[in-house]
This record gives structure tokens, sequence and C-alpha cells, in this order.
């Protein structure tokens, strides 16, 4: 047979298979992936290019189908497709690439140094308790003692100070 010819007999043999076993095959795949399409897809055109290799072999057994082997090949792929998933890292495979992808903090930065900028503008004290809260994340009790001030105080001058902040952003034009 030359090379021709047998490629011939070849893409014979894979179009036969493909109009006889594509869609119950895919039906089977579909289950092993838990119907995830686009890798049943992947899985069923693998198999039928390793169908298309080995023709010799699938195209010559008159009588017997060949479903057995294909079901067993796409099995196979699938079993070493899950594998192969869980012994690469996922940055290896390309998958959520979108994680990878650095976040650019521009906005961030431009945001904090007005916000130094509006602080600047308050009163010392509602600057220091809002510092003391919001910054140094202590409670109004925890701040109140360590201003030395009642408690009374250091909530009114949270309420305040919030209210200046607010007023001084959007006089700046920046989101609180």
């Amino acid at each position: 047979m030359t090379p021709d010819q047998a490629s011939r007999r070849r893409d014979e043999v894979l179009t036969r298979l493909y109009a006889e076993h594509a869609a119950p095959l895919m039906a089977f795949v579909l289950r092993l992936t838990g119907g995830d399409r686009q890798r049943a897809e992947d899985v069923v055109q693998e198999t039928l290019l390793r169908a298309w290799r080995h023709a010799d072999r699938l195209g010559g057994q008159e009588g017997r189908s060949p479903r057995p082997w294909l079901v067993t090949v796409a099995r196979r792929i699938v079993i070493d497709e899950h594998r192969g998933s869980r012994s690469r890292p996922t940055e290896a495979l390309g998958h959520d690439l979108d994680l990878v992808a650095e976040e650019d903090h521009a906005d961030r930065v431009l945001q904090v140094v007005m916000l130094r900028e509006v602080l600047r503008t308050l009163r010392p004290a509602h600057r220091e308790i809002l510092l003391e809260t919001y910054i140094e994340g202590r409670t109004v009790a925890e701040a109140a003692q360590q201003l030395g001030v009642p408690l009374g105080t250091a909530k009114s001058r949270i309420y305040y100070a919030l209210t200046a902040l607010r007023a001084a952003l959007a006089d700046q034009e920046v989101a609180p």
C-alpha cells in the first residue's frame, strides 16, 4: 500500500468512526467531565485523532465494534488530564490567568495622598481621634484612654471628625 493509499484509508476509517461513534462518545465523555462541554469536545477530538493514528488496527476489525477501544482511550485521556491537573500548579496549566495579573495601584496611591492632604485640614483633635481609631485600629474606649479624654468626648469627636472629613472630601471631589 502506498503512503497516499494509506492516508486515504485512514481518512475513510476516521470518517466512518466519526459518523458512527462521535455522538455516543460525546455523551459518554460529557458524563466523565461533569458536563464540561468544552473539555468533552477536546477529549473526543483527541480520541478520534488517536483513532486516526491507529486506523490500520481499527479499520481491519470486520465484525468487531471499535467503540470499546474509543471509550477506553477517552476514559484514559480524562483520567490523565485529571491526574496532571492535580500534580501541577494551577499557573502551569494556564487557568486563572486573571489571578496572576498585577493590579494597578495608581488610583489607590492617589486616594491615599489626597486623604492625607484632607486630614491635614482637620482640627488636631479630630485628626488624632481618626488616626487612633481608623489607622491604629483601636476601639473608641482605647482611643479615649490613649488620648486622655472621656469616652463621651471621644465619641463626639469621632462624629464631628467624620462629618468634617466627608465635607473636606466633598470639596476635593473625592469619594469617601
